[in-house]
């Protein structure tokens, strides 16, 4: 798996992201790119603003132990496999936005580096690791880039 903590792995995932345009439509799904561009935000959203309520007790339980696993090991996801509500994006978002939004995160990521997210808290799971934390960027991350076919 790419590792979004390497500038090598980043600089690549950028290349795939700038060959995006608001014409980009998705090999299967039904969000547009700059649904998806903003679909791709929310996961850095939760880890760098505080705009996203945390779930409760019962649902961090459950997500805790049932889809913790699912999201940060290395297993691909499958084709249109269902979101969390706060990663559903229902309205139309401006595209150069999302897509400069999404880079600056992913640059951001990587400088702060692995040892900055080892066993820090995450919004929805608890305390992951650094190879947790990357499986979960890079997965969710190269899902929707090959989605859109990048």
């Amino acid at each position: 798996m790419k590792n979004v903590f390497d500038i090598n792995d980043v600089n690549e995932i950028i290349t795939r992201i700038s060959k995006l345009t608001p014409e980009t439509k998705g090999l299967w799904g039904k969000m547009s790119v700059s649904q998806m561009l903003a679909h791709c935000n929310v996961s850095y959203e939760m880890v760098y603003e505080n705009i996203h309520p945390k779930p409760n007790p019962v649902v961090r339980f459950i997500l805790k132990t049932f889809i913790k696993k699912i999201v940060v090991n290395e297993a691909p996801y499958k084709k249109s496999s269902g979101s969390a509500p706060s990663f559903i994006i229902k309205d139309e978002k401006d595209f150069e936005k999302e897509k400069s939004r999404l880079i600056d995160y992913i640059r951001k990521t990587q400088e702060l580096g692995g040892a900055y997210f080892d066993n820090k808290e995450s919004h929805s799971f608890g305390k992951l690791t650094t190879t947790e934390w990357n499986n979960m960027f890079y997965k969710h991350l190269n899902h929707h880039l090959s989605q859109f076919g990048v």
